[in-house]
């Protein structure tokens, strides 16, 4: 839920072209139900395919990243970074790095996540996982064993 967010953001305000980074290897260890997320090829056809059905006309370069700031502090190109409330700090540290490659500010927009129904809290992919992994214990208990 959370890339889509992001990602929906970036496609709305990018005119030409779209970079996303997709975490992978050690971005990944320490999140919580990481045996739940997907391989990285699957997840970065995920985000071509999201974006080719909303904004098909935009240049689209997806690539896996293991930093946390991936093409950002290299692509001179680049005009924006889409960040959550959450993320916030990590835009301002993109705009450091940017400074000491002497490569121009980008422009930093926020989106909100989206409040999970039943607890208001935010949605994020952790959350999501947590369900996920909540449901394949509920369905994995043995119902002869509730008898």
């Amino acid at each position: 839920m959370y890339i889509i967010l992001i990602t929906q953001a970036a496609a709305m305000l990018a005119r030409d072209r779209i970079v996303v980074g997709v975490c992978e290897g050690s971005m990944l260890v320490k999140k919580q139900y990481s045996n739940l997320i997907e391989p990285i090829k699957q997840r970065m056809k995920n985000v071509e395919d999201y974006i080719k059905s909303v904004k098909p006309e935009l240049v689209l370069q997806v690539q896996p990243i293991v930093d946390p700031y991936g093409p950002s502090i290299v692509d001179d190109n680049l005009e924006a970074i889409i960040v959550s409330k959450e993320t916030y700090p990590g835009g301002v540290s993109v705009n450091k790095k940017r400074g000491e490659r002497d490569l121009s500010q980008l422009k930093i927009e926020v989106v909100d996540l989206v409040p999970e129904e039943s607890t208001g809290d935010k949605l994020s992919s952790t959350a999501l996982r947590r369900i996920e992994a909540e449901k394949r214990r509920n369905t994995s208990i043995d119902p002869k064993s509730c008898m």
